[in-house]
């Protein structure tokens, strides 16, 4: 993990470095530093695991290292940055405190990763995709947070200094390894401080076998132990006390290990990093018939063109620590036999091995090089981590690109995702430079927050063949965070925009009786959202509506709609039967004197109303008098004041009018409305139906045969369309 380090100050200088430094691929992030990588291959995408290395207030030579960020990639030049996968110090309570140095596998699709406590613990987390949602499988079969370590599976750290470095290999049977140790001690010398714990996994379920931990050496061994294989042989890589990686062979995971020699040199020899060395950690992983290798360096801290580094808070600092921040970079590993080659650092970084599709979503970090960005991870506990880019457009240039892009017959639309709280905020889409010939330009529509996203349809020109270079470039009025990017999407076809639609196919009476929960479907495009949240987190239990944030509670009264705050907002589609007067009763519950909201029709206000109480369990009467158009219209219920609940909405013909002096006649929902859908190529072809009543789009197309593919999706008894993407 650490722990020596030459001290070395750099001056900021100002942004412009040569292009050929400043466009150079590795390392494969600008804007984040990070450190201790390991990586893993599933045969489709290549994945690195990394510490979060951003700055922070830290003295020389000590490190907070609060989380892991996660790469993939599927051509080894564009690299998808999936953010801060997992945060130390929140997710399992105050364990674990520093995670550094983690090690990661990927098998049948599934999520591996082994972590240090520090230097006092191993343990490990699964998921089932790199995004997570994370849980602990030690705890959940053995009753303990750590493999190893204090209060641990094998009660403490067999005589290890530095109970650190883990790494895990699940062999072609599928038992699994793991890896550990580091530093001297009296019991355990250098050259005899790692061991091997085996585990296996039967329906889900990850037993460790502690009578199978076993004692490994290599002379001169220090920290940073990793197991890969090739073959049938199995390779025992290390960071020796010199600060370079050496490695040993076996033909059994449990040794003895054979030493060869030097497999990465000390990384003072990197490129771009004015000499500056350090320990160093490192990966190794076979890929489409290549083998490639990941290490950290200096390179960006030593850099001139300083990256847009922040504090892990998000505030960027202009004098960072310097020497204590690292840079992950790869390249690529060849082979004499079974012995690797001593690895050969480079600028570029490994050669793109297939065109990049540009016809699927991506996350916005998804690119082969950034300028003048930074990122924002967004977390809702127990889902998949969302991860924003933002753009630092006060500088002179703020860009992303994106290499050897394969557009085929031609890319008409670009469907980008963003939140937008600024005026002028804009991207635009270059080919050969940042400046190079122009493509589109995305306007984007404002949003009710910067966690609020919305989807911004685009037209685009001349995107044909293989394009070499695509730059996103983000303009606006040059104040930064004004803007977040969730995810693009280039089209072959230019999708129109849809309106929202009532929840079920058809607009509620009035009078009559609305749930809350049952708000519009939203739309797709600027304008056409349904709902707006304050924030990304679903607060809510209820499984209803699950995928729109809006957060919906399970109560002895049916599902209500909960954690309401002023700025939030819900729609509904109506059809008033008469223009007249109306008395408005809502069913809410709360325990303070303040909350309130607000209707209106169409955009025009026609009531506000006050809530109060004592009691969240407690569901009371409130009522409004109002006056509506006939006819159909957009019914909106505005929050205006803080935290109460609401179940449903009456409406009753006059005037003061009691509740229950007009039938009410409720339009039962079934949560499963069967849908069937005609559906057409990108031609415009019909090539069959689809039924939507049991599950979304994409999982009916796949679960009806269709193969993978853009379609266009149209009511077979309706006028509602969108399309679907079921490469996503």
């Amino acid at each position: 993990m650490l722990r020596t380090n030459k001290a070395r100050f750099v001056g900021l200088a100002a942004f412009g470095l040569a292009a050929t430094t400043a466009l150079a691929d590795n390392p494969i992030s600008s804007y984040h530093y990070l450190a201790d990588p390991s990586c893993a291959s599933d045969g489709d995408t290549f994945y690195i695991l990394t510490d979060v290395d951003d700055y922070n207030n830290q003295t020389n030579w000590n490190y907070d290292i609060v989380g892991l960020y996660a790469f993939t990639s599927e051509d080894m030049k564009n690299w998808t940055d999936h953010g801060m996968i997992f945060r130390s110090k929140r997710e399992f309570g105050n364990y674990p405190n520093n995670t550094w140095a983690s090690g990661i596998a990927v098998k049948n699709g599934k999520v591996y990763i082994v972590y240090p406590d520090g230097a006092s613990g191993v343990g490990m987390i699964t998921a089932p995709a790199i995004d997570g949602p994370y849980t602990d499988p030690v705890k959940e079969t053995h009753g303990v947070n750590r493999i190893a370590g204090g209060g641990s599976l094998i009660g403490g750290c067999d005589g290890i200094a530095h109970c650190f470095d883990p790494g895990i290999l699940i062999d072609d049977d599928g038992k699994g390894y793991v890896i550990f140790g580091g530093g001297e001690s009296s019991s355990r010398p250098y050259g005899n401080n790692f061991d091997i714990i085996s585990f296996t996994e039967s329906n889900g379920k990850i037993t460790f076998d502690k009578n199978s931990l076993k004692k490994v050496s290599l002379p001169n061994s220090f920290e940073a132990p990793y197991l890969h294989k090739k073959g049938s042989t199995y390779y025992l890589s290390f960071n020796n006390r010199s600060q370079v990686i050496d490695y040993g062979m076996s033909n059994n995971i449990w040794g003895p290990y054979t030493f060869v020699g030097t497999v990465i040199p000390g990384i003072g020899s990197v490129p771009d990093a004015h000499g500056e060395g350090g320990n160093n950690h490192q990966g190794f992983a076979p890929f489409k018939d290549k083998w490639y290798a990941v290490y950290h360096d200096r390179r960006l801290v030593t850099s001139d063109n300083h990256p847009a580094a922040t504090t892990q808070a998000g505030v960027r600092s202009e004098n960072p620590n310097y020497e204590n921040h690292r840079s992950v970079s790869i390249d690529e590993l060849t082979w004499s036999g079974d012995k690797m080659n001593k690895l050969t650092f480079t600028r570029e970084g490994p050669k793109q091995i297939k065109n990049f599709d540009p016809y699927k979503t991506y996350k916005a970090t998804t690119s082969s090089k950034q300028m003048n960005i930074r990122s924002r991870t967004d977390w809702t506990q127990g889902q998949p981590v969302k991860h924003v880019l933002l753009p630092l457009t006060s500088r002179s240039e703020s860009w992303i690109r994106v290499t050897g892009v394969d557009f085929g017959n031609g890319a008409q639309n670009l469907r980008i995702k963003a939140a937008n709280v600024g005026d002028g905020n804009k991207i635009e889409i270059h080919t050969g430079s940042a400046s190079g010939t122009l493509a589109g330009t995305c306007e984007l529509a404002k949003t009710a927050n910067n966690k609020t996203f919305t989807d911004n349809d685009c037209e685009m020109k001349g995107l044909t063949g293989v394009v070499d270079q695509v730059f996103f470039v983000f303009k606006n009025n040059g104040k930064d965070s004004t803007m977040g990017i969730l995810e693009w999407e280039f089209q072959g076809t230019k999708r129109e925009p849809e309106p929202q639609t009532a929840f079920g196919g058809k607009a509620w009476d009035i009078p009559g009786k609305i749930e809350a929960e049952n708000f519009d479907e939203p739309g797709y495009g600027a304008g056409n959202d349904s709902y707006a949240e304050n924030d990304s987190d679903n607060h809510g239990d209820s499984e209803l509506r699950k995928g729109t944030g809006v957060d919906l509670y399970e109560k002895e009264t049916g599902v209500v709609v909960g954690y309401n705050q002023a700025g939030e907002w819900l729609e509904y589609t109506v059809n008033v039967k008469e223009a007249g007067d109306y008395t408005m009763y809502a069913s809410v519950a709360t325990d303070n004197s303040t909350a309130g909201f607000k209707l209106s029709i169409d955009g025009d206000a026609v009531a506000e109303v006050q809530v109060s109480g004592s009691s969240w369990d407690e569901f009371t009467k409130v009522k409004a008098n109002l006056t509506l158009p006939a006819g159909e219209h957009i019914l909106r219920f505005e929050v205006t004041g803080d935290w109460f609940d609401i179940d449903y909405f009456n409406f009753v013909a006059g005037k003061d009018a009691p509740e229950g002096t007009t039938a009410i006649t409720a339009v039962k929902l079934q949560n499963k409305v069967a849908k069937t859908y005609d559906v057409f190529s990108l031609t415009g072809v019909k090539v069959g139906t689809v039924d939507l009543s049991r599950m979304d789009a994409p999982k009916a197309l796949k679960a009806a045969g269709f193969a993978k593919g853009v379609y266009m999706l149209k009511q077979t008894q309706g006028s509602k369309k969108f399309m679907v993407n079921t490469t996503k």
